[in-house]
């Protein structure tokens, strides 16, 4: 049959081509078909923008949201509150859990500081050199790592700390307790947060700067008012803020203050440094102190706690506790 003319001859395969491995690769050119799609910046960019204004613009953005996220995260994050513990000492012939040193707080102190949204933490006594469970904590990691220390209330400071003798034996105090809280203080004095003393924590902190106390006050100040008596946190009085206290700026307007009054014990001679706040009214007696070389040690002789947040009859001291974890959020890291 006849070869079609108008037909390309076919391809004959012919041995296959080898390719130079040295030779250059040939890569498309892409700015010839993005420019085919895409001429000049893209619509939503300014005008006349340079990569310099937009990164600029990028990294000041980048810091607003860390600046917002770091702001958020530091204002809402949880305030660390310590509280000081009470010890119990066993007596002679105890047992069971009765025949062991207890640590321990009141209730009332730890949810009136829990009342405006701040966790609480009983700090314990350390011993460094116990034979059981030695450890290398100390009060300072406390102080270190709480943004506010609580001194609670509860037995007598010991006139041996003051560089005194009980003029009884009742009234020996608890002086394991005070070289605990004494050295707790410190620590959180040293460490720059806040500190407030309630009832025996308000003799503490006159006495960690030199001061005394009247180890009774019917005994010592015959005039005084009656300042315990067997119904507890029922018993009360009046006080008055001295002209500069700063309980007076918090209470302005509050005509006649009154709070509760649970101690036999009170202020004698003033600490280095220490002022008074409020006295009994009208004996006298130095009902708070503050210790002046510090943003906030400040001591109340009677019990917030037990006072009622926006009650009429006592004294409502919540400013005094806001003004106290102000402090503590001010002076934290």
């Amino acid at each position: 049959m006849a070869q079609d003319e108008s037909q390309p001859p076919p391809e004959v395969p012919g041995p296959p081509i080898e390719k130079d491995p040295e030779a250059p690769v040939r890569v498309p050119d892409r700015r010839a078909t993005q420019g085919q799609t895409m001429r000049g910046p893209a619509k939503y960019q300014r005008d006349g923008d340079t990569p310099l204004a937009l990164a600029g613009r990028v990294i000041g953005s980048r810091w607003r949201a860390l600046r917002e996220r770091f702001n958020r995260d530091f204002m809402n994050r949880t305030l660390h509150i310590g509280v000081s513990a009470r010890i119990f000492h066993p007596e002679p012939g105890a047992r069971g859990l009765l025949s062991k040193n207890l640590q321990y707080l009141e209730e009332s102190i730890a949810q009136w500081v829990m009342s405006r949204d701040v966790l609480v933490f009983m700090i314990p006594t350390v011993n460094t050199n116990g034979l059981l469970h030695p450890s290398n904590i100390t009060l300072r990691h406390y102080a270190r790592h709480l943004d506010g220390l609580v001194l609670q209330g509860g037995a007598d400071v010991a006139p041996q700390t003051y560089s005194e003798v009980p003029t009884r034996p009742e009234w020996s105090g608890d002086r394991a307790r005070d070289v605990y809280e004494l050295e707790l203080l410190h620590e959180f004095v040293d460490a720059g947060k806040p500190v407030l003393g309630v009832c025996r924590g308000c003799q503490l902190i006159n006495v960690a700067f030199g001061g005394t106390l009247h180890q009774d006050v019917a005994t010592n100040v015959p005039d005084a008012l009656a300042h315990v008596q067997d119904i507890y946190d029922a018993h009360r009085h009046a006080i008055r803020f001295p002209a500069g206290s700063s309980l007076g700026r918090m209470f302005r307007g509050v005509e006649r203050p009154v709070v509760n009054s649970i101690h036999h014990q009170a202020v004698k001679e003033l600490g280095r440094d220490i002022r008074v706040e409020a006295y009994s009214e009208p004996d006298g007696i130095v009902e708070a102190i503050r210790y002046e070389r510090a943003d906030f040690v400040m001591g109340l002789q009677w019990h917030p706690e037990f006072h009622r947040a926006g009650g009429t009859e006592l004294l409502d001291c919540t400013p005094v506790l806001d003004e106290f974890l102000r402090a503590a959020r001010e002076t934290r890291l």
